[in-house]
């Protein structure tokens, strides 16, 4: 799995001019699932992600957690983090198929709530909309290959 994790004041999703979901601080998420990924991958992502330290303390060091700042997430499907760009014209061959895409999803979204966290989401495989005001600008890229 992979995800991208922006920091943000805010930001919303929003399918057909009608918003969906929306956080103020928190993470704006990315999250795009393999071929061949698992429960593990997913349960694994989403402790790396509601642990990342990148907000400021007292010193200005980015030394505090979601959990630390009272933030949320929003978390938006994104397929396109497996694009093979061999050539012009992405193939996504790499990214899941729906059916083994959706229930990771979930479980991703499941985790970061069972962990106290108020989760916003898109709509899977919808055309939306994403904005967002990003803070820093702090965007870390997540891999479970590499986590």
């Amino acid at each position: 799995m992979r995800a991208v994790v922006t920091r943000v004041l805010n930001a919303s999703v929003e399918i057909g001019g009608e918003t969906v979901g929306a956080i103020d601080r928190g993470f704006l998420v990315l999250l795009g699932v393999a071929v061949g990924d698992t429960e593990a991958e997913a349960k694994k992502l989403a402790d790396k992600v509601c642990g990342l330290r990148v907000f400021e303390d007292e010193n200005g060091k980015m030394n505090r957690n979601l959990a630390a700042v009272e933030g949320a997430l929003l978390v938006v499907s994104q397929f396109t983090l497996y694009a093979d760009c061999r050539s012009r014209r992405p193939g996504f061959t790499g990214a899941a198929r729906p059916e083994t895409a959706i229930p990771l999803y979930e479980l991703f979204l499941q985790e970061c709530r069972d962990r106290g966290f108020r989760v916003e989401t898109g709509r899977f495989g919808a055309d939306m909309q994403v904005y967002s005001q990003n803070d820093g600008p702090v965007t870390i890229l997540l891999d479970t290959d590499a986590c």
